[in-house]
């Protein structure tokens, strides 16, 4: 038996965009995950204008008013290399502030999937798409020299500065956690997996990904951990967490059949998402055959699990979920 993992709801908030949910009805979802018990983090998705939604920090703000006890955090920021570390910083340590130090940021780089188009918004902000992975590696140095030195200094490719203090600090010490998200491995390219991983291992305080079986989730975690120990890291800390999805439903068909709608609208996808793909990325069907697919990425290494409900009832998911899958896990 896998042991219990820790559970974050991920809230959706691209659905406002296409009539699924309201602002509202999220922040009440995050206040449901924070006093029901069963949740541990409530995470929020992150685009700017590649996948239009509630902007994060403007969100999880408004959560972080409404929750008292759960984690808050982005799954996964993929608009990092287009924001100022410097501003993102200040930003960060105030919503470290306002949730009395429970902020998670998992930083990414986006995917051109589905119709979205980062190079459209890569140059609206000026910024080549080929400098995202360097602007995230710096990005996350000059998070944690603000967070960590009063005043701080650095001297980088994209970021310069001198005597910069971040005030009031973070509540987390030494600073808030920060992951980053990818999987490298729809690349195909073994140069490019190697290199990914290898970045987890070496910066992140945790690795998170999507869109993965459970052997490539296993295989993966032990590659990155591998990784960190070389660099003399203490790998046993790190976190591990899979986004993945859920439609509890008495059959499995009817499952998936409002998954495919639910997230070919969710992704503006210019075609139907393929059922193949959505049975990877969902826990379809009865409570206990989710559970058991849950306990599979736990077996595999997974610490979290984001879930992300994939129907247009989502409070009757939640607490379907409460009372029918919860006790399984």
């Amino acid at each position: 038996m896998a042991h219990k993992p820790r559970l974050a709801l991920l809230l959706p908030n691209q659905s406002v965009s296409f009539g699924a949910t309201t602002p509202i009805e999220l922040l009440d979802l995050a206040e449901l995950a924070d006093t029901s018990g069963g949740f541990d983090a409530v995470f929020v998705g992150d685009n700017l204008f590649a996948r239009p939604r509630l902007e994060s920090i403007v969100l999880l703000s408004a959560a972080a008013a409404r929750t008292r006890r759960v984690k808050l955090g982005v799954a996964c920021m993929a608009s990092f290399p287009l924001r100022s570390p410097i501003l993102l910083a200040s930003q960060w340590a105030a919503l470290d502030n306002v949730s009395g130090g429970r902020m998670v940021l998992a930083a990414c780089i986006g995917a051109d999937e589905y119709g979205a188009n980062f190079g459209r918004e890569y140059r609206a902000f000026g910024i080549e798409p080929r400098d995202r992975v360097a602007r995230l590696e710096e990005g996350i140095e000059v998070l944690r020299a603000l967070w960590t030195n009063s005043p701080a200094s650095f001297s980088g490719k994209f970021f310069n500065f001198e005597g910069i203090s971040i005030h009031p600090e973070p509540v987390q010490k030494p600073c808030p956690p920060i992951w980053i998200a990818n999987n490298p491995l729809v690349s195909g390219k073994p140069a490019i997996i190697e290199r990914a991983f290898q970045r987890v291992g070496r910066l992140a305080d945790g690795w998170m990904s999507v869109g993965v079986t459970v052997e490539q989730f296993r295989t993966s975690w032990q590659k990155i951990q591998g990784f960190a120990r070389e660099a003399g890291r203490d790998a046993e800390r790190m976190e591990s967490c899979l986004y993945y999805s859920i439609n509890i439903a008495d059959d499995e068909e009817t499952a998936y059949a409002e998954s495919q709608k639910f997230l070919s609208a969710y992704y503006r996808a210019p075609s139907t998402i393929s059922m193949q793909t959505i049975k990877l990325w969902v826990a379809g069907g009865p409570p206990e055959r989710c559970a058991e697919k849950i306990h599979e990425y736990v077996d595999a290494g997974a610490k979290t699990i984001s879930l992300r409900f994939t129907s247009y009832d989502q409070p009757g998911q939640i607490r379907r979920f409460l009372t029918e899958v919860l006790p399984r896990l």
